[in-house]
């Protein structure tokens, strides 16, 4: 079965910006929890999957 990178994608950018608005804030940069945060992480995996679908290094614009 073949990821859905996008709908991942989606799915994680709408974790990250419920919990900027818990946390009254516009970006995770301000968090004190920004190196350590889980949530950060796994976008940050997400957007890097979505832009190489998968294939390590190589990015689809």
């Amino acid at each position: 079965m073949e990821r859905d990178f996008e709908a991942e994608l989606d799915s994680w950018c709408a974790k990250i910006r419920a919990c900027q608005e818990r946390k009254g804030l516009d970006s995770c940069l301000p968090c004190e929890l920004v190196l350590e945060c889980a949530d950060r992480q796994n976008f940050v995996q997400s957007v890097h999957a979505s832009m190489n679908k998968g294939k390590q290094g190589n990015f689809d614009f």
